[in-house]
């Protein structure tokens, strides 16, 4: 057992729970403790790199790793639409466009 949750999985089980999918071309980094709290990324440059070889446009970030932006070459944090997140419920709301 892991005491890591992928974030992106909670949003899927959440996706499906009120029958509504996720954006298209979205891609939600982070991961969440059991507890609900949300874990600093710290590779942000390469998972954004990742990103882009899969054709995401749009990117879900904890606010928490906001810090961690200055490691992304502009040229590849240009290529994509950036929405913060500061909690795994924040998350669900916005890579669904429910708010």
């Amino acid at each position: 057992m892991s005491e890591d949750l992928a974030l992106a999985g909670f949003v899927s089980l959440c996706s499906g729970a009120i029958d509504r999918p996720v954006q298209e071309q979205t891609a939600i980094l982070g991961s969440m403790t059991i507890g609900g709290s949300v874990n600093i990324i710290e590779e942000l440059s390469d998972l954004l790199q990742v990103c882009l070889d899969a054709g995401a446009k749009r990117v879900l970030i904890p606010i928490a790793s906001a810090g961690k932006i200055a490691t992304v070459p502009p040229d590849l944090f240009s290529k994509f639409q950036i929405s913060f997140y500061e909690d795994p419920i924040d998350a669900v709301y916005k890579s669904m466009a429910l708010i």
